[in-house]
């Protein structure tokens, strides 16, 4: 399944939260995640399965509260953004795409091209 991972690298040039913010906006689909995250991991296949290759992040504890808050003002993780907007963790994806808005909003960001079936 390919996805990219990245390390978020704090320089003296970006803070951790512009760095979180650039990446927001130049990818599609990218998920944020502590190392080793079960939650992440089925992120990535249930994305996968349906085509989508998204870019995922693993944050250091430190780096976490610099998150765009949720809904609900928390920085928890693991964190989908789609179309540089904040969806939710696990149960926030899995909701969309039993409600059949997962595969419109990715298409919509250009993530997914086409649907073949």
């Amino acid at each position: 399944m390919p996805t990219t991972n990245l390390q978020l690298a704090i320089d003296v040039a970006e803070t951790a939260e512009t760095k979180i913010r650039r990446l927001i906006s130049e990818n599609p689909v990218v998920i944020f995640s502590r190392s080793s995250c079960c939650m992440c991991h089925v992120m990535k296949r249930l994305l996968s399965a349906i085509g989508v290759h998204p870019t995922a992040i693993e944050l250091d504890d430190d780096e976490i509260p610099a998150l765009p808050p949720s809904a609900d003002g928390s920085a928890a993780t693991p964190a989908v953004f789609i179309g540089g907007a904040r969806v939710g963790g696990l149960e926030s994806l899995v909701t969309l795409h039993l409600r059949g808005r997962l595969v419109p909003k990715l298409m919509e960001v250009g993530a997914l091209s086409s649907l073949i079936l």
